[in-house]
């Protein structure tokens, strides 16, 4: 019996998937700085997801919001712009 061949490509992660992951990881990391006190997890899109408006007092919510659309936008435009 012949022994199934994976190509290259399927078996391994390019340079570049593990700099977006760094990336991802470190704005990651500098949103969890700036909010100390939330609770942000893997996906912003359900942290803005799962955001009950009126939960916080206004001031705060718009900077919470904004922080986190901000982050998210970073992430998807990638570590090189």
């Amino acid at each position: 019996m012949a022994a199934l061949r994976v190509p290259n490509f399927v078996r391994r992660r390019s340079a570049g998937a593990y700099a977006m992951d760094d990336w991802a990881s470190h704005v990651r990391s500098e949103l969890a700085y700036e909010l100390p006190d939330e609770d942000i997890g893997e996906d912003l899109d359900d942290c803005l997801d799962f955001y009950r408006l009126g939960s916080k007092p206004r001031c705060e919510e718009i900077e919470y919001l904004a922080l986190v659309r901000d982050a998210r936008d970073r992430i998807d435009r990638g570590w090189t712009a």
